[in-house]
């Protein structure tokens, strides 16, 4: 396996800029994860790696090799493709062959690696089978096939799952997060679903517009986003975002006085240097008051108003007004709540996020993020 560096990379189709300035540079043995909304410049900066699109400006590194003038076939790289790209006159073991065929490969090698690959993604019965009558799902589990059946040292994956049914890509899912652990792969794996990302990736890249937002690892970028987009582009639901008046010693939204002395990383002589602000929660972080102990760590939302109660097995999701904010907040089992009743809602200070409104940035104290 080998590492990647991306390079100041740039991409412009005259003169409409596509990727801009981007940085990145991916471990030998990593899985990392490109997210973000469609149009942001994932899957072009995907393709730039593979050589299926020539650089503006910049340098992709492969290893030790500087590899922005050397063709596809050159890098050394497998590729998924979101359509599947299968042959359709070949067979499904002439598919997953036809790399290591192309390349020389023996035939005691051809026939050691169909046998691995078959029986790891379950194929052995559609061998002789064209992508025709194949599923969704087992074309995709072909295509897989036919990357994994390569020495290469890069594994590139261009939203592989997006055609399948939500059961079938769950199960993708945990079958990709298991086979790159046993083949140790470097895989750069794009997508717009940022549960794949979080579950997937070692490490997520964010990105919009064509730069790169954040990149951290899944629990990083959840718990610590850089900004609001960040915030509610990741995480289901998104991050309520509240908007609230600094009033000295304390944070008012919409007439809750909520301490700041409990938020780590604040300072409120800081604070007060901002007229308002934006307060970030995440529904998951909000528990039934009723349940949870008072402390000075913890702030209640008292008499709020439900409007709507979504039952969703042990789960609830509750939408709730907070003054002129329609906030989501989801609760377990224990909450017995109805549409049109009132509850107090409690949330941890620690998971309290501060942003600042101009800039939509997290604000930040003494180097450490909120």
């Amino acid at each position: 396996m080998s590492s990647v560096h991306l390079r100041n990379i740039n991409k412009s189709y005259g003169s409409l800029p596509i990727v801009k300035n981007l940085n990145l540079e991916i471990n030998a043995g990593e899985f990392v994860v490109l997210v973000g909304p469609s149009g942001c410049g994932k899957s072009t900066t995907l393709r730039m790696v593979a050589g299926l699109e020539e650089i503006t400006s910049g340098e992709v590194r492969i290893g030790a090799e500087v590899v922005n003038d050397l063709a596809p076939h050159k890098r050394n790289i497998a590729m998924v493709f979101q359509n599947y790209a299968l042959y359709p006159h070949k067979t499904v073991r002439e598919n997953i062959l036809f790399g290591l065929k192309k390349s020389g490969a023996s035939q005691q090698l051809m026939d050691e690696r169909l046998t691995q690959v078959s029986e790891m993604l379950q194929l052995e019965e559609y061998l002789d089978r064209r992508p025709s009558d194949l599923s969704g799902g087992q074309r995709q589990r072909v295509a897989m096939g036919r990357a994994l059946a390569r020495d290469a040292n890069v594994y590139l994956f261009d939203e592989p799952l997006s055609n399948l049914d939500a059961k079938l890509r769950h199960h993708m899912r945990t079958e990709m997060a298991r086979i790159q652990a046993e083949y140790n792969m470097t895989a750069i794996y794009v997508t717009h679903d940022q549960v794949e990302a979080m579950t997937l990736g070692d490490r997520v890249v964010v990105m919009r517009d064509g730069m790169v937002e954040q990149i951290g690892t899944p629990m990083e970028i959840y718990l610590q986003p850089a900004n609001t987009f960040v915030a509610t582009f990741i995480g289901s639901p998104a991050m309520n975002l509240l908007e609230a008046k600094v009033e000295q010693d304390e944070i008012v939204i919409a007439g809750h006085r909520m301490p700041i002395a409990g938020i780590p990383f604040t300072d409120a002589k800081q604070l007060n240097a901002f007229d308002h602000i934006l307060v970030g929660i995440r529904p998951d972080f909000f528990e039934d008051a009723r349940f949870i102990r008072d402390d000075s760590q913890r702030f209640v939302f008292e008499d709020l108003h439900v409007n709507l109660v979504e039952n969703l097995g042990f789960d609830k999701e509750l939408m709730i007004n907070i003054g002129n904010h329609e906030i989501k907040a989801r609760l377990d089992l224990r909450s017995h709540i109805r549409r049109q009743e009132t509850i107090s809602l409690s949330v941890d200070l620690s998971r309290v996020l501060l942003f600042d409104m101009s800039t939509e940035g997290v604000l930040i104290n003494s180097g450490q993020a909120l």
